[in-house]
């Protein structure tokens, strides 16, 4: 059974940092396409960040140059360092596995949330002003 869980959530104040993990079980993340997602009360599900197989990343416009996504294979642990957080950063962030690899460099948008194979059950993240 494939398992992915979070961590790292809680509560920050603006101007801080926190830094999620996304930890895989009953399956090897091995260059496979990753990304983290979040979705606040009443929103829509947004893509936050984005890696491919070779390594290329890809970020919302609200988060490029605060977030960085990275993963390490040999933890299988997916990251999501979150630096100058703002208040409209509080959501619930999700972690999710294309389970396949996938090459996406000059492309201008990430995979599609619902191609996702794998999903975490996700960690809050709130951020007060």
């Amino acid at each position: 059974q494939v398992n992915l869980v979070e961590s790292g959530g809680g509560s920050a104040e603006s101007g801080e940092s926190l830094r999620l993990s996304c930890v895989g079980s009953g399956y090897t993340y091995r260059g496979h396409c990753m990304a983290w997602f979040r979705q606040a009360p009443g929103e829509e599900r947004e893509t936050v960040a984005f890696i491919d197989t070779e390594g290329h990343t890809k970020y919302m416009d609200s988060v490029e140059g605060r977030f960085t996504i990275s993963v390490d294979n040999a933890k299988n642990t997916l990251y999501l360092q979150m630096n100058d957080l703002k208040p409209e950063d509080t959501a619930i962030y999700y972690c999710a596995s294309l389970g396949n690899y996938c090459y996406t460099e000059g492309t201008p948008t990430p995979v599609p949330g619902e191609l996702y194979s794998y999903w975490g059950q996700g960690t809050q993240v709130t951020v007060s002003s």
